[in-house]
């Protein structure tokens, strides 16, 4: 495979400012922070690592992302060699060929990172990939650590994510102020880190299912003569008062599809993976399967662009129902 530096110029490295005097082990693994990933999660997460007071690098595979979206206060490079004083990495990256690329060979992050760095994947990729990349971690003396997550773009910024960590125990205390910081609840799954891995897919097909279910039901409500939004206070003031039903239901009334958290590609990539794990372990998920055709129909209609609670809008669509609007390109 063909690099993908070889055609990004070359700049000077990056120096970072010298350190103030360590206290600690987990002062030092917060201290130095790069991010891999620029897409609407990793800019969140690189302006929260500033707002906390560390030293922030930022790269991305597209060096216009890096000009264009570096937040204020981190710094920016074209090259993954410059992420070698890190001592911690955060990658956030769209799918296990985009991490792949940026870790593995002669110029990636397994070659870069200095033995003690840890390495932690915040990408929603497959449980196979993740038990890999602790290995090849393993074998340059660095930390993996998987910690992928269940909330949006705004939940970063807010705060408000829930984060799944597994990995090597002291690999996982090594960085735990650090993923305490960026949401409301840590839960540490465990030593294998592809669990952690396997309960974010597990969690989004849960997501999915609702958005679907969702969909149906607002969308019978309007057909039978009901304001959807009276179906909605009364669903989310009694059995189904959920972050999820309250969040996604706003969406789908407000038909704020635009600009999406979790796009509809990204969407039948996640569950795509789940049920590969589902086929792997002989596990039946004919909810998810179907859903899972509902997001690809999203896509065949011209609709990647939407957020994948879209899936209302689907519904609202084959319900005969008017007044959504697509995304430019709608084959409908």
């Amino acid at each position: 495979m063909t690099s993908l530096l070889a055609d990004i110029p070359q700049p000077s490295p990056v120096k970072f400012d010298p350190l103030p005097e360590r206290r600690g082990q987990a002062d030092l693994i917060q201290r130095r922070i790069g991010v891999v990933g620029l897409g609407h999660m990793g800019v969140a997460f690189a302006a929260n690592f500033v707002a906390d007071g560390h030293q922030v690098l930022v790269w991305d595979r597209n060096p216009e992302h890096v000009a264009a979206r570096r937040p204020d206060g981190a710094r920016g490079t074209a090259r993954l060699v410059d992420l070698a004083p890190c001592d911690v990495i955060v990658s956030s990256v769209s799918d296990d060929d985009a991490l792949r690329s940026v870790v593995f060979g002669t110029g990636g992050l397994e070659n870069v990172l200095a033995a003690g760095a840890v390495h932690i994947s915040m990408s929603t990729i497959s449980p196979a990939l993740s038990h890999h990349l602790a290995e090849v971690h393993g074998r340059h003396g660095q930390d993996y650590v998987a910690a992928p997550v269940l909330g949006n773009p705004d939940a970063v910024r807010a705060r408000k994510l829930f984060v799944l960590a597994s990995g090597r125990p002291a690999a996982v205390e090594r960085v735990r102020p650090l993923l305490e910081r960026l949401g409301q609840r840590l839960f540490v799954i465990g030593e294998n880190v592809a669990a952690a891995n396997l309960l974010k897919l597990a969690g989004n097909v849960l997501t999915a299912m609702t958005l679907q279910s969702m969909g149906e039901a607002l969308a019978l409500l309007r057909k039978g003569g009901i304001d959807p939004r009276v179906g909605f206070e009364v669903f989310t003031n009694s059995m189904f008062d959920a972050p999820l039903h309250r969040i996604y239901g706003e969406k789908i009334l407000d038909e704020n599809y635009s600009p999406p958290g979790m796009a509809v590609p990204l969407a039948v990539k996640d569950l795509g993976l789940a049920l590969a794990e589902a086929e792997r372990y002989a596990v039946p998920m004919p909810a998810a399967s179907l859903v899972h055709d509902r997001l690809v129909e999203m896509v065949a209609r011209g609709w990647a662009d939407l957020d994948w609670s879209a899936l209302g809008l689907l519904a609202a669509r084959d319900a005969g129902l008017d007044g959504a609007s697509p995304a430019d390109g709608d084959n409908v």
